[in-house]
């Protein structure tokens, strides 16, 4: 038996755009309903949502039961809490794509690239543990520990303007994939708190893509507005998230109860991170 591929992480290094969607509603029948739509990637987010390791893998397995998309987890770390037995665990419950956020160091990258890789036998590679644990089917795969550094794909979230200014080092980290791009923590960093939309905000967004290409890594977004989306997709972002299965809802259930009803009361615009 051989260690599962990573589709996500050739598409990336084939320079393959992904579209994405962001799972919060931390229930594998809502995220089924979602796998089965067809986009590349479901992201299920343990930093906002009220996700764990056993919900986490609920919704991995059921989004394993159709190939066409690849499930992501955000951890709940950040702002230099490296969090070396999450990233184990994680990766141990047999996910093979990590999106850590509030990243605002190369120092931290590095980290972050050791915790998930195992040690090779030239003595390179990082510092995670030894187990026999789900990602290796307990075992079944005898080389997994050998390949599994191959398939693991990081991407790592910035979203202040430290992490701005740092950008092109962390971008340059060997191990580290792709650099997403959080647009309202980054606003609220800039002193546009709420208003990712800011013409500061969106330079700032624009040459950040820009910079992270450039170190030859893979830019990713999240945005709700379909123009918008357009628009980072031109510029080269390669994942890019489209929706949030929450914000989905709560727009449909408020929109069909006011095609009924007087005095319901709209939606604001999604505020993306």
């Amino acid at each position: 038996m051989q260690t599962p591929l990573n589709p996500f992480k050739q598409a990336l290094a084939g320079k393959r755009p992904q579209i994405g969607l962001w799972l919060s509603l931390a229930d594998h029948y809502a995220t089924e309903i979602c796998a089965g739509a067809g986009f590349d990637w479901l992201l299920i987010d343990g930093e906002h949502a009220p996700n764990d390791l056993r919900t986490t893998l609920q919704q991995a397995q059921t989004i394993a039961a159709y190939p066409g998309s690849h499930a992501i987890a955000r951890l709940p770390m950040g702002h230099g809490h490296v969090g070396q037995a999450l990233i184990k665990q994680y990766l141990d419950i047999g996910l093979q794509t990590l999106l850590i956020p509030m990243v605002d160091t190369a120092a931290q990258a590095a980290e972050i690239v050791r915790c998930a890789r195992y040690p090779q036998d030239d003595g390179q590679g990082g510092i995670r543990g030894m187990a026999g644990a789900r990602a290796s089917r307990w075992g079944r795969i005898a080389r997994y520990a050998h390949e599994a550094n191959a398939q693991t794909c990081l991407l790592l979230q910035v979203e202040t303007r430290t992490a701005l200014g740092n950008l092109d080092a962390i971008a340059a980290t060997d191990g580290v994939d792709g650099v997403f791009i959080g647009p309202a923590d980054l606003s609220a960093s800039m002193g546009h708190v709420g208003n990712p939309g800011h013409p500061e905000v969106q330079d700032a967004i624009a040459d950040g893509i820009a910079r992270i290409l450039r170190a030859g890594k893979a830019p990713g977004i999240l945005a709700t507005d379909e123009a918008l989306a357009r628009k980072y997709l031109e510029m080269g972002a390669l994942f890019v998230a489209v929706g949030l299965d929450t914000n989905l809802l709560v727009r449909a259930t408020t929109a069909l109860a006011g095609a009924f009803k007087s005095g319901v009361q709209g939606v604001a615009p999604s505020k993306t991170y």
